[in-house]
């Protein structure tokens, strides 16, 4: 397979607003002849056509995705000396906003196959100080939200999904973010419905957690000059949810995409001595990300670098071995899949614009490696 002329990007962000770019220009124009730069009906827009296909009653639109979950537990009164439970393997943000609210970050380590939530370890993980649960669908793969939302109810604590990578996947039949007391998402530019710069939401079908949070995004106010909470400024840009207004239609062609070069990659390297993506049969992932996982990490990720592929390594530190997490007492050791993981799982390009040429060459050269290796 001839080498391509130019590199592989693990994303490419520019592609696809090539092919919309006369519609989001003309979008993007239309806001700056408004004159409408802060909210405005173009945020209300978009936060009516998000709330619909999340199937959800409400979304509010914020700056980011921390910020999505940060309010989010400000608003449902998590604060100092609460315990939340969640994955160690994910973005640090997941945690960060926990401890930001000066509540305590549990960790729960995860199911090898998945690299979610292994739910059969929540339980033992509550305490009387526990008031919530974020589970993460990690690279698009929906957590098993039955048994967290089961437990959840029978502890009587939140369920605040983190579904930043998984917009648009199914579990069950069901959109991830709809199964909780709320979802959060991220549309930084290289998520699977990425924007052009930062921007979150929140989507929930609690009226009060929507009051609470529109007042907090807003620097705690309702009315203009009149604050009942400390709030903070997390508005989602207006330029942003008209951008992001016009891919929205398009995101399920997009995650069709993904799966489909998800699964050519899983045939094309199913004899290889690799752990390839395991997908429940209940749901549908959207690839975020496609994650391999080998003990020869390192030595592939050089060899497709020198053949002008890029890789990316999601996570190289488990949350619960971060230096800011140290004082929480967890050791080497102590969870152990989420370190295993860590050390051996990389990521290969995959995006809805990922050319079949392409695609068919980092093919090649993955199989070239392990057969280079083999002969040694």
């Amino acid at each position: 397979m001839k080498k391509p002329k130019n590199e592989i990007p693990l994303v490419d962000t520019a592609e696809q607003y090539l092919s919309l770019e006369k519609e989001i220009n003309k979008e993007i124009v239309n806001v700056l002849a408004s004159g409408q730069y802060i909210m405005g009906p173009k945020v209300e827009e978009f936060e009516r056509a998000i709330a619909a296909y999340c199937e959800v009653k409400y979304a509010i639109g914020v700056a980011n995705g921390t910020d999505a979950l940060l309010l989010t537990l400000e608003a449902l009164g998590i604060g100092a000396g609460d315990e939340v439970i969640t994955t160690p393997f994910t973005f640090f943000a997941t945690t960060e906003v926990i401890s930001r609210l000066n509540a305590i970050p549990v960790f729960v380590d995860i199911d090898p196959d998945t690299y979610n939530i292994d739910t059969s370890k929540i339980e033992a993980a509550i305490t009387p100080k526990t008031k919530a649960i974020i589970p993460v669908h990690l690279f698009g793969q929906p957590a098993n939200m039955d048994e967290i939302v089961d437990i959840a109810e029978q502890r009587s604590l939140y369920v605040i999904e983190d579904a930043c990578q998984a917009i648009g996947s199914l579990y069950k039949g069901r959109k991830v973010g709809s199964m909780g007391i709320a979802g959060c998402f991220s549309f930084f530019p290289t998520k699977n419905l990425g924007g052009f710069g930062d921007g979150g939401m929140i989507v929930t079908n609690d009226a009060d957690l929507t009051s609470k949070v529109k007042r907090l995004r807003i620097h705690g106010s309702s009315q203009k000059y009149y604050h009942t909470h400390i709030g903070y400024n997390s508005r989602l840009d207006p330029i942003q949810a008209a951008a992001l207004h016009v891919k929205l239609p398009h995101l399920d062609s997009y995650n069709q995409m993904r799966r489909k070069k998800a699964a050519i990659y899983n045939d094309s390297f199913k004899n290889l001595p690799l752990k390839l993506p395991t997908e429940q049969e209940c749901s549908d992932s959207v690839y975020h990300l496609y994650i391999i996982q080998t003990p020869l990490r390192e030595q592939l990720m050089t060899y497709l670098q020198e053949h002008g592929i890029q890789t990316g390594i999601y996570y190289p530190v488990p949350l619960h071995l971060q230096e800011v997490y140290q004082h929480l007492g967890y050791k080497k050791g102590d969870l152990p899949e989420s370190e295993k993981a860590s050390t051996c799982t990389l990521a290969l390009p995959l995006y809805p614009e990922l050319t079949k040429d392409n695609q068919s060459y980092i093919i090649s050269i993955v199989r070239q490696f392990f057969k280079s290796i083999s002969k040694k």
